[in-house]
């Protein structure tokens, strides 16, 4: 395929009520009214950022990844999201990517917020996760991977004359006072990697008295943004376009010239 529809759920979220909040986004996607390829919801979209997750974490296989099973089967999309999940004596906060048959991938969120303690509470993740999907390449990161831009670094494949990816995808619970950054950093990783980018961050009011306010956004390969990006809870469809995408770096292989480095 040479599209991808894609689309955003940007919501409040049911702070540590992880029935709610599978009942709510049921509903949100039973509110897309046209075809669409990928949806995607915010991080931790069952439970809200939480700190408690003794309490809220669930297995592999259980609750949530079963409805996110269910949902891609009945849209005939993928979904994507991060919820709490724990393995053996470790709780990670783990991105899944179902597709419409049920296979599913995982990525582990590797930099974790210490300013709100996420360190203290769950493992980080140490593997890149490259997902080939209706002919796009997608890469998934969580949040605060935003603001590393080696990790989140495309890489140019000289043997395959391929980059590693096509599209970057944020999941996110971003604070309100930092959302400047939000949105700069965003626009960077589009530009810098010669991708689209998306992020999906939420809206209203934790359980900590911490405000959020969306500006869920997609970004073409010059960093143009291909949606009116809002404040307020909101769905919205957008397409993808790879042709456009590889015509753009055909006639502009900054990748050519890229450094070459390797992660320790």
């Amino acid at each position: 395929m040479s599209t991808l529809r894609t689309t955003l759920i940007q919501t409040d979220l049911y702070w540590q009520d992880i029935d709610a909040n599978l009942a709510m986004l049921e509903e949100k996607i039973w509110q897309i009214d046209e075809k669409t390829d990928l949806i995607i919801l915010p991080e931790m979209f069952n439970t809200g950022f939480t700190m408690n997750a003794e309490k809220h974490a669930e297995p592999m296989n259980f609750k949530s990844l079963k409805w996110m099973k269910q949902m891609a089967g009945q849209t005939d999309a993928a979904i994507c999201g991060s919820y709490i999940v724990k393995e053996a004596a470790h709780f990670y906060n783990r991105l899944f990517f179902v597709e419409p048959n049920s296979n599913f991938n995982f990525y582990d969120k590797r930099h974790l917020f210490r300013m709100g303690e996420e360190d203290r509470t769950y493992s980080p993740g140490n593997q890149r996760l490259i997902i080939n999907f209706r002919g796009f390449k997608i890469r998934p990161l969580v949040c605060y991977d935003l603001r590393f831009p080696v990790w989140t670094k495309n890489t140019y494949n000289k043997s395959s004359e391929e980059l590693e990816y096509d599209l970057l995808i944020f999941v996110a619970n971003w604070p309100a006072p930092r959302s400047h950054v939000w949105d700069g950093l965003l626009k960077a990783r589009s530009m810098e990697n010669q991708c689209f980018s998306i992020g999906v961050n939420r809206t209203g009011s934790d359980g900590e008295g911490i405000n959020y306010n969306g500006h869920s956004v997609v970004y073409d390969f010059k960093g143009q943004a291909l949606n009116q990006v809002s404040d307020q809870q909101d769905i919205q469809t957008v397409e993808l376009n790879l042709e456009d995408l590889q015509s753009f770096r055909k006639k502009f292989p900054a990748y050519l010239d890229w450094d070459e480095f390797e992660l320790k």
